[in-house]
């Protein structure tokens, strides 16, 4: 297999953008029409993950440290849609396809080969890992939801009760699926550590157009069912780690930083810890009565609250009469880098891309190292 014609082969067909995932999915259900109840209604995002994920696998083709743990992942994921292993093929037949159609003149045997090649390996590794899954947990967990909290229009807090135990660790992230909205899994956070009573709760930001969060945040009630994956993520708690801690989340970032702010509070010493908790205004601060609770009762925590839309006068005034504490003004990035230094403490960042990045951008060149800063951005949530 020549990584190197991989690559170019591939460059060459992605010129051809939507087209390229669009045709493959038609050749796909033509070939094998029992397979389209598999996927969902609407198929806009699901070739979006396509390309994304045929650029990954292929970048990555002459580096496989790196891309075996992904496929292996993705082979964990597909149990959720009752991929099997009769499945494969179809797929691989469907994509060779594409991918001749594409290649017009420059396709060849030679490159075909490579691309059964590629192929082939991809499919082993992602089978193998989801078999080896399959020994140890469910392709998913029924879920009832037993509480719902709106705390603003576009903001709800559910608490869901696993039908078993499902075992995650703080920071960790599960899929959910519900019933309006079939074979669209969306990612989020679980927003508490684990529980003896095993109900987990989510904190669920309305996206716009986003047609699982409008379900969980504008309909969903007490009694309702959902589904959820298994967890994955490494927005974990570093347990070797004795050095202070700094949190920093944007808006429902907050949900896996909580969580691991749990787990701190279980240590018979826990480490200092400063909790920096943004949004655009004061309304989106919709955790903070009970993080600042939190901050009341742990001497060891440190609870800052961050606005950056609102205005330094008479609102800024009136924020910090609120009752809930001196509330900062001033994007999350700038506001934590004023109150260091960081060098000597771990640092875990969740929220916006752009949030994240500028974060973790200071933090770097306020000399914390890299390796100390565990993030992850929405986006990355949901791959």
């Amino acid at each position: 297999m020549d990584a190197q014609r991989l690559k170019d082969n591939f460059a060459h067909v992605a010129e051809q953008g939507d087209a390229v995932a669009l045709f493959f999915y038609s050749d796909l259900f033509v070939r094998n029409p029992h397979l389209r109840d598999m996927f969902p209604v609407g198929m806009t995002g699901q070739r979006d993950k396509l390309l994304r994920a045929l650029g990954r696998i292929v970048s990555q083709a002459d580096d496989l440290p790196t891309l075996v743990p992904f496929l292996q992942q993705l082979g964990r994921d597909h149990r959720r849609f009752g991929i099997i292993a009769e499945h494969y093929p179809s797929v691989g037949a469907s994509l060779i396809a594409t991918l001749r159609h594409f290649s017009g003149s420059t396709w060849t045997d030679e490159i075909a080969e490579d691309w059964n090649a590629a192929y082939t390996l991809v499919a082993k590794v992602m089978l193998e890992a989801a078999d080896e899954d399959a020994l140890s947990r469910p392709a998913w967990w029924n879920g009832q939801v037993i509480g719902v909290e709106r705390r603003r229009f576009d903001i709800a807090v559910l608490r869901v009760q696993p039908d078993r135990p499902l075992p995650y660790l703080a920071g960790q992230s599960v899929a959910v699926e519900v019933p309006a909205r079939l074979r669209q899994w969306r990612y989020y956070s679980m927003a508490n550590a684990p529980r003896p009573d095993h109900t987990v709760d989510f904190h669920v930001r309305l996206v716009d157009g986003g047609p699982v969060s409008s379900v969980l945040v504008r309909t969903m009630k007490t009694g309702d069912h959902l589904r959820m994956g298994a967890p994955i993520g490494v927005l974990t708690l570093d347990e070797s780690s004795g050095r202070d801690m700094l949190l920093v989340a944007g808006s429902t970032g907050l949900a896996p930083l909580k969580a691991i702010l749990e787990q701190v509070a279980r240590r018979p010493i826990p480490p200092r810890v400063h909790l920096y908790f943004g949004a655009r205004n004061r309304d989106g601060l919709y955790d903070l009565e009970d993080l600042t609770k939190l901050a009341h009762e742990h001497a060891w925590l440190t609870v800052v609250p961050a606005v950056s839309d609102e205005s330094a006068g008479h609102g800024f005034s009136t924020l910090l009469q609120s009752g809930d504490g001196d509330v900062e003004y001033g994007n999350l990035p700038d506001v934590v880098a004023r109150h260091g230094p960081w060098s000597a403490h771990d640092a875990y960042v969740c929220g916006p891309a752009e949030m994240v990045g500028r974060t973790v951008e200071r933090l770097e060149s306020l000399g914390v190292e890299r390796a100390r800063i565990r993030l992850e951005t929405f986006a990355d949530a949901q791959r």
